[in-house]
């Protein structure tokens, strides 16, 4: 067994959405000879631009992975983003740089990181008939039975995510016995990204209205949509994309879509903060930084590198 100083060290940020986790991660990455891999279930999504925050213009010429990595129209798992992961950051550090993973979604956060044994189960069409058939809470409890240590690790998102549980539900049932952790592959730096409550709320509004006004993020719906994704698809992927598809298919009008996702955004957030101080005490070390600490971030990561 390696010892933590002997691992390939990586630099890991999180926050919530809208926290400035892009930004952030491309400074560092150019300080520090780094290069980007996102942790994010939905940037990994040909033509899922606005609604998922790629801000791709942000990077420059700084390299990123696992983003566009998968078709809208088909799976992509837990299992397939951690075994792509591990390939990236191999290969990153086989050349010399520095792995900075970055993303707010806590469950792909923490498999990476505390390396979660989850077995890479093909698609079984006769038993997602079966779990399409069911309930949200039907679909739960058949997790709960496999692997209860698991299934209490899912937050509020992924349990209003049909898609995502019944892909959790195929994995768990079609492998038998799935180890929740293995040995730590990597020697982390966890920084997470703090905003006082007012601040982020008013972040998420600010970019949410961009994202409506001046990049169009209706118009990028109603694409993936004519592309042949379907409006349930759509729905499941939630937030930007599940009201927008609402609103295109004339179940709610603008004023309504645009209520319901600035609510529903602010939750996602909450949930996600709630995420992550649940791996605090589970043991995850998480080093807070006030926005515009950028000083204090950087010493922590020099020394982090030097020791």
């Amino acid at each position: 067994m390696k010892s933590r100083e002997s691992k390939a060290k990586i630099l890991v940020i999180l926050g919530p959405t809208a926290s400035g986790k892009t930004s952030l991660a491309v400074d560092l990455a150019q300080k520090f000879n780094g290069e980007i891999v996102s942790a994010d279930s939905r940037q990994v999504y040909r033509g899922m631009d606005i609604g998922t925050g790629k801000d791709l213009e942000a990077y420059g010429d700084t390299p990123y992975h696992l983003i566009d990595v998968a078709d809208p129209k088909e799976a992509f798992d837990l299992a397939q983003f951690k075994k792509l992961a591990e390939v990236a950051i191999s290969d990153i550090v086989r050349r010399g740089k520095l792995p900075i993973i970055v993303g707010g979604s806590g469950l792909y956060l923490e498999a990476l990181i505390n390396n979660f044994q989850l077995a890479e189960v093909k698609a079984d069409s006769k038993l997602r008939d079966v779990l399409e058939a069911k309930t949200i809470e039907e679909i739960f409890e058949i997790i709960q039975e496999h692997n209860p240590s698991f299934a209490a690790k899912i937050n509020n998102s992924d349990l209003n995510n049909k898609r995502r549980l019944i892909r959790y539900a195929e994995v768990f049932a079609g492998a038998g016995q799935v180890t929740q952790k293995g040995e730590a592959l990597y020697n982390p730096l966890i920084i997470g990204l703090n905003w006082p409550k007012e601040e982020l709320a008013d972040r998420i509004e600010a970019r949410l209205t961009e994202r409506l006004d001046k990049q169009d993020m209706v118009e990028e719906v109603n694409d993936l949509n004519r592309q042949g994704v379907t409006w349930q698809r759509l729905e499941a992927f939630g937030l930007e994309y599940k009201f927008i598809a609402w609103y295109l298919q004339e179940k709610v009008d603008y004023e309504q879509m645009l209520e319901k996702l600035k609510k529903a955004s602010w939750q996602f957030a909450k949930r996600q903060l709630t995420w992550f101080k649940r791996w605090e005490k589970s043991g995850a070390k998480i080093n807070w930084f006030e926005s515009g600490d950028f000083v204090g971030l950087t010493e922590q990561v020099t020394k982090f590198l030097q020791d």
